[in-house]
């Protein structure tokens, strides 16, 4: 008990930037996740296209929806990185 409380001016920033690290993480694993799923979800419509499923104007109008939200996504990426 005693060595913990004298080293805590050491570990206590110590396990913060750890703490810190991880959130950092789990946020960048969240947006790649977001990312993929919006890119199967173009391949899914595109599929759909190609067997007849949807008619173009609703393949054009979905599509550009789904690519306008994958560069916000990419957007939104790189300014968390700055």
């Amino acid at each position: 008990m005693i060595i913990r409380l004298l080293t805590l001016p050491i570990t206590g920033p110590l396990g913060g930037i750890v703490w810190l690290g991880k959130k950092i993480q789990e946020q960048v694993d969240t947006e790649v996740d977001d990312k993929e799923n919006l890119s199967k979800k173009l391949l899914a419509l595109q599929l759909a296209f190609d067997m007849g499923e949807v008619s173009e104007e609703d393949f054009e109008e979905q599509e550009e929806e789904l690519l306008l939200a994958i560069q916000a996504a990419e957007e939104e990426m790189l300014k968390e990185e700055e």
